[in-house]
């Protein structure tokens, strides 16, 4: 897999009390990533990017809503959420960590 794949496979973490809750109770966290990809590449983005170790990739593809406007009816688009399962002793720190490419 190519560098710069990896740099654009993860777009940002998902900010929710869901995920909040998930990286405290499972040593979770969840990010939103491109459409097209795969476990294996949110695995190595992950691990490359904030040096941890990751036991399991689970991906949900989210439908975008439909949303009404002054003009009609308008829709969001769809997107791609990646859980990802940390090893025991690993933790993501947001604020430190230095994603941009």
């Amino acid at each position: 897999m190519k560098q710069e794949r990896l740099y654009k496979v993860l777009l940002g973490p998902v900010i929710s009390e869901k995920a909040a809750g998930l990286a405290d109770v499972a040593n979770q966290a969840v990010f939103k990533v491109t459409t097209d990809a795969c476990k294996a590449e949110i695995k190595a983005a992950v691990e490359k990017l904030f040096s941890v170790s990751v036991e399991q990739v689970r991906v949900v593809n989210v439908k975008g809503k439909t949303k009404r406007t002054r003009n009609g009816l308008g829709r969001r688009s769809d997107w791609k959420k990646a859980y990802v399962r940390l090893s025991e002793g690993s933790d993501i720190n947001f604020e430190a960590a230095d994603i941009t490419a």
